[in-house]
């Protein structure tokens, strides 16, 4: 049954720019590569920690929503945990109403950068 979910990782801030990159691609890669599809992605960057994690005070944030199989979220979870890179995540499954609130903000968050985007010009 596939089901739409929004996880989002924190990765240890002594990464390069590269290495995020890398870590980002490797993790949409394997959504993609177990028959998922990525509905969206969004670039927290570098953010302070509520607590200390791991003696870090500091990481980066990335955002995944995707569409898989119900199966997919523990091969997803097991891939987080092995990877040196990643301090925490959090898998979550959307109802209707996350959904659609995950909706409406992508679309409010494209209506705030669209008229920044038209004043460069």
């Amino acid at each position: 049954m596939v089901q739409q979910y929004e996880t989002v990782f924190i990765a240890t801030p002594v990464l390069s720019e590269a290495q995020m990159k890398e870590a980002v691609e490797k993790y949409t890669k394997l959504i993609k590569d177990n028959g998922g599809e990525i509905v969206y992605e969004e670039d927290w960057g570098l953010r302070q920690l509520a607590y200390p994690i791991q003696h870090k005070t500091t990481g980066f944030y990335y955002l995944i929503e995707f569409k898989a199989d119900t199966q997919f979220v523990a091969t997803l979870e097991t891939q987080y945990h092995r990877d040196e890179r990643i301090i925490r995540y959090l898998t979550v499954a959307l109802d209707k109403d996350a959904v659609a609130y995950a909706e409406r903000r992508r679309a409010n968050k494209a209506a705030k950068a669209a008229p920044a985007e038209t004043a460069n010009e």
